[in-house]
């Protein structure tokens, strides 16, 4: 399934593909919990570290409005019934331009 990886710490929005699950996604955001923020209705949800301000985690980034995100984060779709992950539906410059990296 493709996500974008929102990496604070570099700046930068990549495109990678999941193939795991929500294992993987905890693994790659160093997350023992996971919390969600839809973006779009039915759609698209930004994906990060719930404990992300308790750890410290180095680099934040905010996305239009909602409360700035403390370390990486994935966008990620969902539009399963079951709430299960899809591919993302946004692209990535449509991302980038509703992105705030914070110093």
């Amino acid at each position: 399934m493709k996500a974008f990886f929102i990496d604070p710490q570099k700046n930068e929005i990549r495109a990678i593909e999941l193939t795991n699950g929500d294992a993987e996604v905890k693994q790659l955001l160093d997350a023992k919990s996971l919390e969600f923020d839809e973006i779009a209705a039915g759609g698209d949800r930004l994906c990060f570290d719930e404990d992300c301000f308790i750890k410290q985690k180095p680099g934040r980034f905010q996305l239009d409005t909602l409360a700035p995100v403390a370390g990486s984060a994935l966008l990620v779709g969902v539009a399963a019934p079951d709430g299960a992950l899809t591919d993302v539906l946004i692209d990535q410059e449509a991302l980038r331009a509703r992105i705030k990296f914070l110093a």
